[in-house]
């Protein structure tokens, strides 16, 4: 580093305190109990592949399926029959039924084995009766086959699965981001003062590391030697990096940005703080709400329905005097006309086009089950850096105090942050870029330990210096501004000119444009906006009162996050969580809904149910919206799809036959298709959704 401001502070405003204010010497990590590694959870991308696969190799064979069925050549008015043709019918569809149908007759056998019939139970019943009874009638059994309806309904179940299982990621990823933060290697350092390369396993308790600058800390521990400004955002958050010195305490998978540092490994294992935080995601997940699908509650009352229905109708018929063909006739379209065609398509269409809506508008659904429940939302957290603000130094004020103009104010210190690497130059570079300001050439630059930096700018000695050295060297300024500012939790920098102060600059992390309109948007839904951060107090409230935030909960350590939004959901709220850092994802795990602003890490991303790819706060209520009206479109195509098959069974069953009317299997399918297509074009209607 060419060179750094090291400390701006004045009477208890600590540079440090504005950014964090967190001891991590006083950090508890030993609170948590582990149980083996962790629990990686299920990863669905080969049932994903699989029933990819399997749709598509289905859908081929559907094909000429449909084109050997008699009743789809009468509908089409062709002819294609010849000798054996009902042979290759059979043989194409005995494909279909093991190959296409195995996932839902493997499911349904599961599903009998606990005692919980539902969805599968209901397709593999449906589709092995189609297939048995088609079998018969092409050996010489009187009624027409269901070939076609078999296959059909084959390839929609195994798309509607396909589009479910490609709309829920494994909770195992977030897990795996956060062991990928963790170096495999550290630089152990012997008693003869040597240096090896080691496994990160390998170092134990009292072992001592150097850590480069730009490597990443291997584990957590105590500087022994050196110091060093440690970027510590992957972990707690802040956005600013953190000046560490001999005795200080690091945090493993946190980097160091500047000189070299000597650690003695304190802890390691299940002891780290990242391994720590796995196991709250862990516990957290493992504790979520199940939210049962509506679909499998429907498709269980289909079941026994169909069950019953089957069973008495053919009873009836019989007792009737029918002959037993007749009577299976008439208990095959029953249970044919119950097949979940419309059902099956009726929540993974809306979830279909649901995700591919939400994409575009910005919005990456992760979990169903808890975008589903997100219209009942009564508060969402917030947390600070990086989410209602930008996660960057930036300049908020600048005060003159002689006959410089603000630009030349920046033009003159900008010259000498050129040289620096601290954030405090970053923010005044950027907003002198902003402003399309051409900064001045300077030359001799040094760091002045502990104060600022200063240079030669257009023959003048030029200091960007802490409120500290203004008050060392006894120089005298109108400090109300000043004083504002540092009650905002700010951090100022001063101006010199030849040892005579010309102006000051106020920075701080950098309030998002939509965050106001986010806040006030939520209020005037009734939802109430809170703070949770572990950033400095004076800090979170500025930021608050500005926005509007109802509720403050500052200086909360990383690990105790979760357990806020614990106590919040006790009060009786349905909470949801908006974060982007490491120490967010236990918090976001925990919430009733996560949601992970994209420019976030990849651990709280993750971790959330729901990823804001824009950042843009003011997408939190198009989610609610988008749930809601989601949720609207589920229950509509329930009822469309349940509906359907009330009034559809009895009139299968023949409860009108006394009067003529007769539903075949075939007419049946046709009536069930007709039920679809309304399912299908009601979940399109969704696409009209905009956010507002």
């Amino acid at each position: 580093m060419k060179g750094h401001h090291d400390n701006h502070s004045h009477d208890g405003h600590e540079h440090q305190d504005h950014h964090g204010n967190e001891d991590h010497e006083h950090h508890d990590h030993s609170g948590h109990d582990h149980h083996g590694n962790g629990h990686m959870g299920h990863d669905h991308g080969d049932m994903v592949k699989e029933f990819r696969t399997k749709f598509f190799i289905s859908l081929i064979v559907t094909i000429p399926v449909l084109l050997l069925s008699p009743m789809i050549q009468n509908f089409l008015g062709i002819d294609l029959r010849f000798e054996g043709d009902m042979y290759v019918l059979l043989v194409l569809s005995t494909f279909i039924f093991f190959y296409g149908g195995w996932p839902f007759l493997t499911g349904a056998i599961s599903e009998l084995k606990d005692r919980n019939p539902g969805m599968m139970t209901l397709i593999g019943m449906a589709i092995t009766i189609a297939y048995v009874y088609s079998a018969m009638v092409v050996f010489g059994w009187p009624g027409e086959q269901l070939f076609w309806e078999l296959a059909t309904l084959v390839v929609i179940m195994l798309l509607g699965h396909w589009v479910e299982m490609n709309s829920i990621s494994g909770a195992s990823k977030s897990l795996e981001e956060l062991v990928q933060l963790m170096p495999d290697e550290a630089n152990r350092l012997k008693d003869d003062g040597s240096i090896e390369t080691v496994a990160i396993q390998d170092l134990t308790h009292g072992d001592s590391v150097l850590v480069k600058p730009g490597e990443k800390i291997p584990v957590d521990g105590a500087i022994t030697k050196g110091s060093s400004q440690v970027d510590e955002s992957m972990i707690t958050g802040e956005s600013v990096p953190v000046d560490k010195s001999t005795g200080e305490a690091l945090i493993g998978g946190s980097i160091n940005k500047g000189g070299s540092l000597t650690v003695e490994v304190e802890k390691t294992g299940d002891d780290a703080y990242l391994s720590q935080v796995v196991e709250m995601i862990r516990s957290a997940q493992e504790t979520r709400s199940k939210t049962q699908d509506f679909t499998n509650k429907a498709a269980k009352w289909l079941f026994y329905l169909a069950l019953a229905a089957g069973f008495i109708t053919f009873a009836v018929w019989i007792l009737l005097g029918a002959p037993i063909d007749t009577a299976v006739q008439r208990m095959v379209t029953v249970m044919i006309i119950t097949c979940p065609h419309a059902l099956g398509l009726a929540a993974p269409l809306v979830i279909a086009v649901s995700t591919s809506l939400s994409a575009k508008l910005g919005l990456l659904i992760k979990d169903r089950a808890h975008f589903e429940e997100a219209r009942k939302t009564d508060a969402v957290v917030f947390d600070k850096t990086g989410t209602l603000t930008q996660g960057a130094f930036g300049v908020t004020n600048i005060q003159t105090f002689g006959e410089l103009s603000r630009t030349e104010i920046l033009k003159f210190a900008g010259a000498v942050e050129k040289e620096s690497e601290h954030p405090i130059a970053e923010g005044i570079l950027n907003d002198a870029q902003e402003k399309a300001i051409e900064l001045y050439e300077s030359e001799n630059f040094q760091s002045i330990t502990g104060k600022g930096i200063e240079g030669q700018v257009q023959g003048k000695t030029i200091h960007v210096v802490s409120p500290g050295y203004v008050i060392d060297e006894a120089l005298t300024f109108d400090d109300t501004e000043f004083q504002k500012w540092s009650e905002e939790g700010k951090t100022v920098v001063f101006l010199l000119i030849d040892e005579h102060i010309e102006g000051a600059i106020a920075l701080s992390d950098i309030i998002r444009e939509s965050s106001k309109e986010a806040v006030k948007t939520l209020h005037d839904h009734g939802i109430k906006a809170i703070m949770l951060t572990g950033d400095n107090e004076k800090v979170a409230n500025y930021v608050a009162k500005t926005i509007g935030i109802d509720e403050v909960y500052a200086e909360v350590l990383p690990d105790k996050k979760a357990s806020k939004i614990k106590e919040i959901q006790e009060r009786g709220l349905k909470v949801a969580m908006t974060g982007d850092g490491i120490n967010d994802a236990p918090a976001l795990a925990t919430a009733d809904l996560g949601i992970a602003v994209g420019a976030g890490t990849d651990i709280a991303v993750e971790s959330a149910d729901i990823v804001l790819v824009d950042s843009d706060p003011k997408d939190v209520l198009g989610i609610f919206r988008l749930s809601k009206r989601t949720y609207s479109k589920l229950v509509q195509n329930l009822i469309w799809a349940s509906g359907y098959n009330i009034v559809a069974i009895p009139l299968a069953a023949g409860v009108l036959a006394p009067v003529g009317i007769v539903i075949s299997p075939a007419v049946g399918a046709v009536l069930m298709s007709l039920s679809t297509i309304i399912v299908a074009i009601n979940a399109q209607l969704l696409r009209r959704f905009r956010i507002e």
